[in-house]
Formats: structure tokens, sequence, C-alpha cells
């Protein structure tokens, strides 16, 4: 997943919007491009970017729609967004500090994993300031 961008509607004007917000911070091109099978995207990207390859597929997404289920999980404990700027401010910090806190377990044995966690609180409550403890 690269980014989440919140918007009221998912029209050509708004995914457009999305992809330029996408691509701004890129230092490279993208060979491919793979979005849901919305209509919209297909537009943007013919406008925008008719050299990198398009696909558009119900199963070849999964990887993205998947990284959003802890978004949906917030979400639902919240009794949903109060606003769509509420959405986009909560969304814009979850993205990226999420990670930290979900390394992959299953490569990891039970006494890496403890290391693991409490070297990334160590480095959370250093940043923050915080008073944590992994568990």
């Amino acid at each position: 997943m690269l980014d989440i961008l919140v918007q009221p509607r998912r029209n050509a004007v708004a995914a457009k919007k999305f992809f330029r917000r996408l691509l701004k911070g890129l230092r490279y091109v993208p060979r491919v491009i793979v979005t849901d099978k919305l209509a919209s995207y297909q537009v943007a990207h013919r406008e925008l970017m008719p050299s990198v390859r398009h696909r558009r597929s119900k199963y070849l997404n999964n990887r993205a729609e998947n990284s959003h289920q802890p978004t949906r999980q917030r979400e639902r404990a919240m009794k949903r967004f109060t606003s769509i700027r509420h959405a986009q401010r909560l969304l814009s910090a979850f993205g990226g500090i999420s990670p930290h806190f979900r390394p992959r377990r299953h490569l990891l044995s039970a006494a890496d994993y403890r290391q693991v966690m409490a070297d990334r609180f160590a480095v959370w409550n250093e940043i923050t300031g915080a008073t944590t403890a992994a568990g």
C-alpha cells in the first residue's frame, strides 16, 4: 500500500487527485499500477500515466485491500469517524506507525519476537517520551 486518501466521492476527479498525490512523492515512474475495478481509476490512468501498465483485478489488489484491515478495525472500535477530515488525520499518522508494532511474527521465535518488540517500544518511548510496556 502506497497511500491512503479519504475522499467523499470515488469519481474521475477524485482518482486524478489521488494519482497526482501518489506520484508527487515518487522519484521513479512505476512499471505497473494495480487497482480495483473502479472505472474512474482507468480514466485517471489514461490521462496522467499512459505509459504505465494498469492492471485491474479483483485478486491482484488483495495485498493493498488487506493492508486496510487495521484501519477498518480501528474505525469499527471508534464507532465510525466523525468527519472525512478526522479520518484523513488519523489515517495519515496511523498508516506510518502501525507497521512499526507489527513485526512479521511468523518468521520469529518467541524469544526473538520479545526482543524485537522490546527494541521497538524502546524506540517509540524515546521518540514520544511515553512510558509503555511491550506485551
